[in-house]
């Protein structure tokens, strides 16, 4: 009796209700968008559907295991991810087809398409885990070097997966993996007198490129082999009226947006055409149908799962599970940002679902398991609030 109900006040109740509100905003928006364009008579619902009970199921076996436990199973997840994104190159195209110029999936009949970097983001976020608990456990006294030693650690680890994603190729996933790394980078421990000079170099070369971009493109496409169509989607942003062959998706986006203005059109009254509208640009569907009080709801969650994804690191004493949180953190945050901001021409369009709410078994599953790691850690919180706190974590 009293086992069982100390299991009932650990569960997490207020991200299940989070996600509930998620998995509603999902199906309304989905069954939306299937009723427009090329996917009327297609059932995204239903399959969404399905999605989030494989994803129940993957939080339920997730949140069972423990951070000793993981801290064990990390570097063999990660090496698991690294093989699957290795044989993506070799595999057949009958199991892994090049689409619209990635090759980025499995393809498993009747299951449909899997895509092994959507799991990566989470495995990259425990392998960095681990490490920067494993190099404080055995450099106690931290100086500049043994500082420096860690961020060489941690850019190696992350540099093999983001060098095999830019390969297929695939630029937002590879953004994602890149706001983890940065995300927790920052908690690490690491002083800042390397992150600021390593991040405005790299803030410095971002620049830079932009610049080359836009005034000296042929620079690009010679020495680092960019492709035309990823100069477009800069120039679309920039200016999508004067390249509409390029800024179709925005131009629709906004003229979608904007048309729904304070309450929407209502469900099923989307009258804008926009490709892909079930998947990356979910937003725009919501920001037609439901205008600015839906899209404000819906920022509104994910503000809401954001602060109490922050509140469930600043509950742990467990460091490992300080850095499992931060990834988690800022993987969520990076994806909502880059999602609804190009929806809106705040940022460029990159292939990026909007979490928990965009159609995709192998993106829902992906950030199902990342909320299997935040569950865990509510639901073992108590086994470590004793844990000595005399040790260096570098927090």
């Amino acid at each position: 009796m009293d086992t069982t109900t100390k299991k009932y006040d650990r569960f997490d109740w207020t991200l299940t209700l989070l996600l509930l509100l998620f998995f509603l905003t999902s199906c309304l928006a989905i069954y939306s968008a299937q009723k427009t364009g090329q996917y009327i008579g297609q059932n995204f619902l239903s399959r969404q559907i399905f999605w989030y009970i494989v994803g129940s199921g993957i939080i339920a076996v997730v949140m069972m295991f423990d951070s000793e436990q993981y801290r064990k199973l990390s570097w063999y997840l990660y090496g698991f991810g690294i093989f699957l994104l290795i044989f993506l190159f070799f595999a057949p195209a009958s199991i892994a087809e090049e689409r619209n110029g990635a090759k980025s999936w499995f393809f498993i009949e009747p299951l449909g398409s899997f895509q092994p970097s959507e799991f990566m983001k989470v495995f990259l976020i425990l392998a960095l885990s681990s490490a920067i608990y494993a190099h404080h456990q055995n450099h106690p006294s931290r100086t500049l070097q043994t500082d420096f030693l860690l961020f060489v650690k941690l850019g190696v680890i992350t540099a093999l997966p983001l060098g095999l994603i830019l390969m297929q190729p695939d630029l937002g996933t590879s953004l994602v993996i890149i706001a983890i790394f940065t995300g927790i980078i920052l908690v690490s421990g690491i002083t800042w007198a390397i992150i600021l000079p390593l991040y405005g170099s790299g803030a410095a070369i971002g620049a830079s490129i932009l610049y080359l971009v836009i005034w000296k493109p042929e620079i690009l496409k010679e020495y680092l082999g960019v492709k035309t169509y990823q100069f477009g989607r800069i120039y679309a942003w920039l200016d999508p009226e004067i390249y509409p062959e390029y800024g179709y998706h925005l131009l629709k986006s906004l003229s979608a947006i904007g048309s729904g203005m304070l309450t929407g059109k209502g469900i099923n009254g989307s009258e804008v055409y926009i490709p892909e509208s079930h998947t990356d640009f979910i937003f725009s569907v919501i920001g037609e149908e439901f205008g600015f009080i839906g899209g404000s709801f819906v920022i509104s969650l994910y503000f809401l799962l954001i602060y109490h994804l922050t509140k469930t690191a600043l509950d742990t004493n467990d460091p490992f599970n300080i850095y499992i949180s931060t990834g988690v953190i800022s993987m969520i945050a990076f994806h909502v940002f880059q999602n609804i901001g190009m929806t809106i021409q705040l940022l460029p369009i990159t292939g990026i679902p909007l979490p928990f709410i965009s159609y995709g078994g192998s993106s829902l599953m992906g950030n199902m398991m990342a909320m299997g790691l935040i569950y865990g850690i509510r639901f073992h919180h108590k086994t470590y609030m004793f844990a000595s706190k005399d040790r260096s974590f570098g927090l």
